[in-house]
């Protein structure tokens, strides 16, 4: 899947260079071999051309509103480009389509925590279990930062996915606010917007007799952009296509059990 190993440094333009993410980014880029080149941000966005310098990946921390115009141009720049913004995966075919029609190179992610990559596994295992026990039910929580765009969070998202891919019991999401009783196949998915949150998730498994919870706590967003990184340092390497950050995880994972075995 992967090409020759890149040089250094990494060479990256950083669209939502003014943002937390785009700025917790630049504060980690030295630190990992990468040189920020261009940054771009709402009042000086990317244009539809790069001329006089060259850059090896882009990475995107907008919003949902322009993250697909940015898409299209850096696909037009002939870039690979990592995109972490979330709000936008219902446009994720068309993308497909225009990857395969350009030949370009992104990876995306609702979440680029490695931690988070981890959690989604926890809680598939106990989704597992869970389909194989009578008598539990399920929810999931999530809270952010008054900011954040979206509301399930992607990630909250990517988890529903998970539950609903293993526990039957559970057929469909619920995210409005209950007035009456839930359906026992519904799973309810809530949110709360408070202050600075980076982001917390929250698997509840309760019974009768007791109550189990899964918890993913970010304490800062430094976990979100060093993924990111990865990414980009994985993306150049790249064959052509589309890739979700879930196969770079499990390459990682593949190349590491590798060299213990070499």
């Amino acid at each position: 899947m992967n090409r020759t190993q890149h040089r250094e440094p990494l060479r990256v333009a950083l669209i939502g260079a003014s943002g937390r993410m785009g700025r917790e980014i630049e504060g980690l880029a030295a630190g990992q071999g990468v040189e920020i080149l261009l940054r771009y941000d709402a009042q000086n966005p990317p244009p539809g051309r790069l001329t006089d310098v060259s850059i090896d990946v882009a990475i995107d921390f907008t919003l949902p509103d322009v993250v697909l115009g940015n898409i299209e141009r850096v696909l037009d720049w002939g870039v690979p480009m990592v995109v972490g913004t979330t709000g936008w995966l219902d446009a994720l075919p068309d993308v497909k389509q225009l990857i395969e029609a350009t030949g370009g190179r992104l990876i995306w992610a609702s979440n680029f925590s490695v931690g988070v990559q981890t959690f989604f596994r926890i809680v598939h295992r106990a989704a597992e279990l869970i389909n194989e026990i009578p008598g539990y039910d399920v929810a999931l929580h999530e809270e952010h930062h008054i900011r954040k765009a979206d509301s399930p969070s992607g990630t909250a998202r990517s988890l529903a996915e998970i539950l609903l891919s293993q526990i039957d019991r559970k057929r469909q999401t619920l995210v409005e606010t209950l007035h009456d009783r839930i359906d026992p196949a519904a799973l309810h998915v809530t949110s709360r917007r408070v202050g600075a949150t980076p982001g917390t998730h929250i698997i509840t498994i309760d019974s009768e007799a007791d109550t189990i919870e899964l918890a993913h706590r970010a304490r800062n967003r430094s976990g979100f952009a060093l993924g990111a990184l990865v990414a980009a340092r994985w993306i150049v390497q790249a064959e052509p296509g589309l890739y979700c950050f879930d196969e770079v995880f499990e390459d990682i994972l593949k190349r590491n059990e590798q060299k213990e075995l070499s």
